[in-house]
Parts: structure tokens; sequence; C-alpha cells
């Protein structure tokens, strides 16, 4: 979609005095048929919304949290399960007693409870999940946090503009980006630590590793020349990024972490995790995911639940907590969620399988309004009775969010125009602030 242009070519001192949006538009406007996307690319909407320095805050509950054990309980029914639904910090509302934490932060949250999705297995429910479900047109959409990384770019603080804290190995992570260039991917922290060998070798002085890299910038500049440039500034960003986190190791430094926070995050991966995360957001990273995984609860779903839960539950709601004392919140857009939920009905093994018929995502934080509950499932929690939402709603919801404007939800990927999201779908608008 492409803003309106101005017919006029006068302009009086009036005609200077823009709203944001116009500013976007018109820059939009005049981007129509460049490369990677669209107006994003124009300095001056670059600079526009740079200066917001949203953020992102993505916690993936990967196999599959149990909404019934979470955000929709239905206790005392068929298939509610044992455990009690208990009151919140929203009047009126109420989520499992698995989540005591969280229930007292929830003002600064929302709860969609009328998710509704295509895919029941992993390896489908994931990708689609990740890149809100584009109709096909031939090419792999990125994941939500390298669309974001495209759209914002990198924050002031020069770090790179998508991080990824995940149990087991890290590294540069370019699936991620799907079509997009691949320096667009994910720079993964396994089990929070820094990458392997960060640290300059003690016989290479700051000065000679600075010569080092401007030779190696003057070669790869003539090698680029005449080729596809996207191999050659992955690599070279690669190599930007490496320096830049020599300069911010503190980030890894355990020693900078209170005994009041470890404690209220918890020493379970999940909670380290997570606090890693709010560092990242904090020191300035755009676009930060945190992973945890075995959520896929088909055999002994409940005590599975009263294992896993509170791991996130306690340092969840010392995220929001932090966010909000720091003043963050209204620049953080906080989300939560799996590749879907679970079913009502419980298996032979005692367990749920996957449902991602009905289900609930939460987020609060930047662009969302707090403490609403959008949409809801039947009495029994096996279909949603009202209005259904999928994940192209939600990718347009959270773009909208975070200030990239309607005209501006287009990509184009190399003269292709593609919408960034399901071109079906709308933003929620219930869940815009």
């Amino acid at each position: 979609m492409n803003a309106s242009p101005n017919n006029s070519p006068l302009c009086n001192a009036n005609d200077h005095v823009v709203s944001r949006r116009q500013l976007l538009g018109a820059a939009a406007a005049g981007a129509a048929g460049v490369g990677g996307l669209g107006g994003l690319l124009q300095p001056v909407v670059g600079e526009e919304l740079k200066q917001q320095e949203k953020q992102v805050l993505f916690v993936w509950l990967d196999g599959g949290i149990s909404q019934l054990e979470s955000w929709d309980p239905k206790p005392n029914t068929q298939f509610g399960g044992p455990y009690r639904a208990i009151p919140t910090s929203v009047p009126g509302v109420h989520i499992s007693e698995l989540l005591p934490h969280t229930a007292q932060q929830l003002h600064h949250l929302s709860i969609v409870r009328s998710v509704h999705t295509q895919d029941n297995s992993h390896s489908a429910g994931v990708g689609r999940i990740n890149r809100g479900d584009p109709k096909n047109r031939g090419v792999i959409y990125p994941y939500l946090g390298s669309a974001v990384a495209k759209l914002l770019g990198p924050t002031a603080s020069g770090l790179p503009p998508y991080c990824w804290v995940k149990p087991y190995s890290g590294g540069f992570k370019t699936a991620d980006a799907g079509f997009l260039p691949a320096k667009y991917g994910a720079l993964a922290f396994g089990d929070a630590q820094p990458p392997e060998n960060i640290l300059l070798n003690e016989s290479i002085t700051p000065e000679q590793n600075e010569l080092r890299n401007d030779l190696r910038k003057r070669f790869n500049q003539q090698f680029a020349t005449g080729r596809r440039r996207d191999n050659v500034d992955a690599n070279s960003y690669v190599y930007d990024v490496a320096d830049t986190l020599m300069q911010r190791l503190d980030l890894f430094d355990d020693s900078k972490i209170t005994a009041r926070d470890k404690e209220r995050y918890g020493q379970h991966a999940l909670g380290r995790h997570m606090l890693m995360g709010r560092r990242l957001i904090e020191a300035g990273v755009r676009f930060v995911k945190v992973n945890s995984y075995h959520w896929d609860s088909h055999g002994d779903n409940f005590n599975a639940c009263e294992s896993l839960i509170p791991q996130f539950d306690q340092p969840f709601a010392a995220l929001l907590e932090d966010l909000d004392e720091r003043g963050m919140l209204d620049n953080v857009l906080v989300i939560a969620m799996s590749e879907f939920g679970r079913t009502p009905r419980i298996n032979s093994h005692v367990g749920r399988d996957h449902w991602p018929e009905a289900w609930s995502v939460v987020m609060g934080g930047a662009g969302i309004r707090r403490g609403q509950v959008v949409g809801k499932t039947n009495a029994l929690g096996t279909f949603v009775d009202s209005q259904e939402y999928d994940i192209g709603h939600l990718f347009h919801t959270w773009f909208r969010a975070l200030g990239v404007p309607p005209e501006m939800m287009e990509y184009d990927n190399n003269g292709q125009p593609l919408p960034v999201a399901h071109d079906d779908c709308s933003p929620i608008d219930e869940l815009l602030s």
C-alpha cells in the first residue's frame, strides 16, 4: 500500500507543521519501488521510527503451553483439570493458580483468549506462527524478530537488532531472516553465554585489531564489486557485531547481577535467560527472543504444568515489574506465546495433545491497552465462542503497536510486493492504545 502523494508543488509555513503520520506517509509514497522494505529505507522514515526506540521482548514457550492451566482456566468442568482459577490485579479476570506472580502483574498485560490457527504439528505450526501466516507467494518469510530488525533497525546502542537467548547452542542463525538478507537473522546466545572466542587474542593490540578490520572491509568492498551483496554484507555484519560485543562483555558478567535479581528471577534456566533478556533490552537491543523448550505435554500434563509453569511465572512477573519500575514498559512490547495450545480432552496418557482451535496469547507494553481480555472460549474450552483471531491479526496488531503505519505494511522483495503478514487479517483494535 502506498500513501497518496502531495498534489501541490507549492507550500506555505503551515504546510511544514506536519503530523508524524503525514511525515511517514509522504516518505512511503516517495519510496515506491525501492528495494528492501519500501519507504523504510528512506532516511527520514528510518530516523523517525528510530527515535521511538520501540523494543520487543518475545517469550517463546516451544511445544505449546496449555491455555487451560494458564490464561484460560475452566475449573470444575469436564476438561478443566485439577487447578483453581485465581483473581488477578485486573478486577474480574482470573487465571490459573499456577501463575500467582503473574496474576499480580496482569494489569500490565492483555490476554487474547480467542486465538484460532490451523496447523497442529510443530513442524508447520512453529514456522507459520513465527512468520505471521503469509499466503504462499513462493518465498520463505522472515520470523517476527527478523521482520522487526528490518523494519526498525538497530537502536542507537549499536547492538545487534535481533538477539535470541536460548538453551543449548548459540551462534548466528540466518534461517530466521527468510527472504531478507542474511544479516537480519538472529544472534543466539546459547545458555545466555557470549559467543565463543569473543575475547581478543592477547598477542593483538586494539590498534592492530582496528587496522586488521579496516583491511578486511577494504577486501570485502573489492570482492563485492559486481556481485550480490547479501552474503558479503552478512559476513561483514558478523565481524562488526563481534567487535561491538567485545566492547559489551559486561552484559555477560554474572557478578553484575544482584543477589535480589537472582532470587526474583530464579536459578533455573528460564529464569536466568529471562533476566538476560531484560539486560539486553536495557542495553538497547531492538528485539530479544527468550526461548524455553519441553512444553509438549502429551503425557502427564498436570505434573508437567506444575513443574514448568512456575518456572515461567516467577521470572515473567519479575520482568514486567522491572520494566514498569524503570519506565520502559511504554516502549517495550512484551509477548508470551507458543505455536498452539493444548486439547481440552485428556488423552489416555493423562496428557493434552496439540490444539490450534482455541488458545491464548498474552501481550503488554508498547502500544497495547492493558488489562484487557479479548475474546472467549465456550464453557468447556473446546472452541472459540467469539470473534476468532489468527496469527496474522496478531502480527498486524504488533506492527501497529510498534508504530509502523498501515501504508508501510508491505515488503518489496526485489520488485515483488509482499504484505508483512496475512493480508486478509487486520489489527485487533481492542488491543491498541
